[in-house]
């Protein structure tokens, strides 16, 4: 929701395409790094990636595919327009999107897990209550994304900052907070499938959300009137997703560090992004 309502506010009321794009693009790269955070909760002898089921694979791949055409999309000089303001790209992370959920529910459907039950719950809440709760803290979210690319334009104009660097640090951040909550909550109640599954699926979702910030953003093709720069993070995003699937094939038994070698060099790449970016755009 908060990627969802920012990329609309940003492309629909500010009509500024390196926002939404930044957004969107940060809040992946930085999802990913945040499997490096709930490594650092994970006991040494249970690395996060030793814990999870292979199935994530599949979700990393599907993501790794839809950031690439957004990179496509960001390289191209032209793309193949199909409506005045969406080009055939963006139709494609629609199509893509939906091919990757049906394709991860036949699989997980195919190959079910035995799930470990924890602790029952003290607080029992009726379907009634729990969808009300939901609701209203939804709507809470929607609210306040809303405000976040006025804000995030003011401190790219006062502090001389790129639009895409604020939109993939601060607006990224700010729009990724419910997965950090979410991720570690679902670490400390023993559900690390929960919790990287609730990051690779949001990345998947992210890459969607652009598809409908083409459609709000009137003023032209998002991807062509956003920076090149956002090109740095793509590579990125990548390097990231890539070096995921290998820890999730190939996990360690026991951590040395605090960091297990795969969250380690996620944790690396995420920090160069942010260098880099910086550095072209400011």
């Amino acid at each position: 929701l908060p990627e969802l309502m920012v990329g609309i506010s940003s492309s629909a009321i500010i009509q500024n395409a390196d926002l939404a794009v930044g957004d969107i693009l940060g809040s992946c790269a930085f999802n990913l790094g945040l499997l490096s955070v709930m490594d650092m909760f994970t006991p040494k002898n249970r690395p996060l990636f030793s814990s999870i089921s292979q199935s994530h694979i599949l979700a990393t791949a599907f993501g790794i595919i839809l950031i690439g055409l957004v990179g496509l999309g960001l390289f191209l000089e032209k793309d193949i327009v199909l409506t005045p303001s969406i080009g055939l790209t963006s139709i494609a992370f629609a199509l893509i999107y939906f091919v990757s959920i049906k394709t991860i529910y036949n699989y997980q459907k195919s190959h079910p897990q035995v799930v470990i039950s924890s602790e029952p719950s003290t607080t029992q809440f009726t379907p009634k209550q729990v969808t009300v709760r939901y609701g209203v803290f939804a709507l809470i979210i929607v609210i306040t994304a809303l405000a976040l690319p006025y804000f995030a334009e003011h401190i790219a104009e006062q502090t001389g900052l790129g639009k895409s660097f604020v939109g993939t640090l601060f607006l990224a951040i700010s729009t990724s907070l419910p997965e950090i909550a979410v991720s570690l909550a679902a670490v400390r109640m023993g559900s690390p499938d929960m919790a990287v599954g609730n990051l690779l699926g949001s990345n998947i979702f992210n890459v969607f959300i652009l598809f409908l910030d083409d459609v709000f953003y009137t003023k032209g093709h998002l991807l062509k009137d956003a920076s090149e720069s956002n090109l740095i993070t793509v590579f990125f995003v990548i390097l990231m997703a890539t070096t995921a699937i290998i820890g999730f094939i190939y996990p360690s038994k026991e951590k040395k560090l605090i960091l297990d070698w795969d969250t380690l060099i996620i944790f690396i790449f995420y920090l160069f992004n942010i260098l880099i970016l910086y550095k072209v755009t400011s």
